[in-house]
């Protein structure tokens, strides 16, 4: 009988029907599913937050988040986009990658203050530690999510 590791775990919300899910990252392999849908929790691409879900997935999550807070109409906004695509698929397991639409969500957005999108927001243990307003590479982006974590 193998010995169990207990990885790290992150709250998500379903893309479809918005229930907050446990998923366990080691376990990113067996393709995780909605417990109250069963429709696929994808975790390698950036996952929508609202102002319904986002303190449970930032409360709930061991491993750092990054949340894109964004609007469909900004231009360097949709720069963005790909950059946080390719961090959700290349980082999948060891951040979570999350995005706030500010123009439905202002709640979130005021509480944040965020005052410029994109701003880009990273979490661990629940609290912001870092923050970027506009659009950046990826290294750039590298770096903050690497700072940010790396604090004390």
């Amino acid at each position: 009988m193998a010995v169990t590791e207990i990885g790290k775990r992150a709250t998500v919300a379903c893309p479809f029907c918005a229930t907050l899910n446990r998923v366990d990252l080691a376990r990113i392999a067996d393709r995780p599913r909605c417990g109250n849908c069963g429709r696929p929790i994808l975790l390698d691409r950036p996952i929508p937050v609202t102002d319904a879900t986002i303190d449970g997935v930032i409360a709930g999550t061991d491993v750092p988040v990054v949340m894109d807070c964004y609007a469909d109409w900004c231009g360097p906004c949709k720069i963005m986009a790909p950059v946080l695509d390719d961090l959700a698929r290349d980082r999948q397991g060891d951040v979570l990658v999350t995005k706030l639409d500010t123009d439905r969500n202002q709640a979130t957005a005021r509480r944040f203050d965020i005052r410029a999108i994109p701003t880009l927001l990273v979490f661990r243990n629940g609290q912001e530690v870092g923050r970027h307003a506009g659009a950046i590479p990826r290294q750039q982006l590298d770096a903050l999510l690497g700072s940010s974590i790396n604090r004390p």
